[in-house]
C-alpha cells in the first residue's frame, strides 16, 4: 500500500524554493539581498509541493522534484491552478491506450461515468442526511433534497441502457438539488456566510471561496493519484475533454467533493474556525481567502487527510488522503480487465 507522504504548502509571498542537498529549502531575501532559509524538508518525505501567489522555484529544484516524483504545482493566491512541473510519465502505454479506447466507446465509457455519478449522488445525499440528524430543527428543504436525490439515484441504478448525455443530465439535476439545499446546512455565522448558488472563476461569496479553494486541493490530489498508477489525468469519461483540463481527475473527485470538501466547508464555518476577516473582497466582487484563511483551510485539510476510514472495497483501514490513490488503482484494474466494473466509493 502506498504511504501517505507530506505535501508542502507555500503561501508566504516573495519566497523562493531551492535545492539544498537532498532537501527542498524555502528561502527569503531581505532588502540587502541576504538570503535566509526559512525551512528545509528532505525530498523523500514529500509527495507534492504547492505554491500560492508570488512564490518562485529555481531550475535545479524543479529538476530535483521531477527526478524524485514530487509534483510541483503553482497557483494564484486565490487557488486557481497555473502550472505544474513533473517528471517522466509513469505506467505503460498499453494501459493508457485502453483508457482512450474506453473513453471513446459506448457503453464501456458510459458505465464508468454512471458509476462515478452514482457515488456522487449517494455521497451528496449522505451529507444532507447527516445534517438532518445533527440539526434538531432541520429545514424541510433538506428532507426534500434528500428525497429528490434518492429518486435520481434509483433512476441511475435501475436503467439497463443509458446514454452518456442522460448520465450528465442526471448529474446536473442532482447538483442543482444538492446546492439548492446547501445554505440550510450553515447554522453559524449566517449573516457573514450565505450560499445562494455555486459561483466560480471567480467565487462571489465567502462560502464559494472556501469551496473553490478546497476543490483545487482535491483536484491536485486526484491528478497525482491517477498519474501515479499510469493513467492520463486529461482523458475523462464524465467531463468533456478540453485542452489543459484534467477531465479524468475531475471525474474522480466527483466521488469525494461532498464528503471531503463540502463537509469541511461546513465544519470550518459552523465551528467558527473561519471568520469574515479571513477573506478579501475585490472591487470586481470576487471573494478570496487571504493569508490567514488559506492557512486555516490548509491546516484543516492536512489533518483531515491523516484520518482513517475502512475502505468498503478493499476492506482495509486507509488514510483519507490515500482514498484517491485507491480509487485510481481500482479504475486502472478495471481498464486492464482485472475487475468487471469500476467500483466507485460510497461513503459510510
Amino acid at each position: 500500500m502506498k504511504k501517505l507522504l507530506n505535501s508542502l504548502f507555500v503561501t508566504k509571498q516573495g519566497v523562493y524554493l531551492a535545492k539544498d542537498g537532498e532537501c527542498v529549502a524555502v528561502k527569503e531575501t531581505d532588502a540587502n539581498d541576504s538570503a535566509t532559509t526559512l525551512l528545509r524538508i528532505p525530498i523523500h518525505t514529500l509527495e507534492s509541493v504547492l505554491c500560492f501567489g508570488r512564490v518562485s522555484a529555481s531550475p535545479p529544484l524543479m529538476g530535483f522534484c521531477g527526478e524524485n516524483g514530487v509534483l510541483l504545482s503553482f497557483f494564484t493566491e486565490g487557488g486557481r491552478f497555473l502550472a505544474r512541473v513533473q517528471g517522466p510519465v509513469a505506467g505503460n502505454i498499453l494501459l493508457r491506450r485502453q483508457q482512450y479506447r474506453m473513453a471513446d466507446g459506448e457503453p464501456t465509457g458510459t458505465n464508468v461515468a454512471r458509476s462515478i455519478v452514482i457515488a456522487k449522488v449517494a455521497n451528496s445525499r449522505f451529507v444532507l442526511q447527516r445534517a438532518i440528524r445533527e440539526q434538531p430543527t432541520a429545514s424541510d428543504v433538506l428532507a426534500t433534497a434528500v428525497e429528490q436525490l434518492g429518486r435520481i439515484l434509483e433512476r441511475l441504478r435501475v436503467a439497463k441502457q443509458i446514454s452518456l448525455n442522460s448520465v450528465r443530465g442526471m448529474e446536473g439535476e442532482a447538483a442543482r438539488n444538492y446546492f439548492g439545499a446547501f445554505n440550510e446546512m450553515i447554522v453559524a455565522q449566517q449573516d457573514e456566510f450565505v450560499f445562494k448558488e455555486r459561483s466560480r472563476r471567480p467565487p462571489l461569496d465567502r462560502v464559494n471561496a472556501v469551496m473553490s479553494f478546497l476543490y483545487t486541493l482535491l483536484a491536485h490530489d486526484c491528478v497525482a493519484a491517477l498519474e501515479g498508477v499510469g493513467l492520463d489525468a486529461y482523458c475523462g469519461y464524465l467531463h468533456v475533454d478540453r485542452p489543459g483540463r484534467p477531465s479524468l481527475a475531475l471525474d474522480l473527485m466527483e466521488e469525494f467533493r461532498s464528503v471531503l470538501a463540502d463537509r469541511m466547508v461546513l465544519t470550518l464555518i459552523n465551528r467558527r474556525q473561519l471568520r469574515s476577516s479571513d477573506f478579501d473582497v475585490r472591487e470586481s466582487g470576487a471573494v478570496w481567502l487571504n493569508t490567514s484563511g488559506r492557512k486555516t483551510v490548509i491546516t484543516a485539510w492536512q489533518e483531515r487527510k491523516k484520518e482513517k476510514i475502512t475502505h468498503p472495497i478493499i476492506d482495509d483501514r486507509v488514510e483519507i488522503g490515500l482514498v484517491p490513490h485507491v480509487q485510481a488503482l481500482l479504475l486502472a484494474r478495471h481498464l486492464r480487465g482485472d475487475i468487471e466494473g469500476y467500483p466507485s466509493l460510497l461513503w459510510r
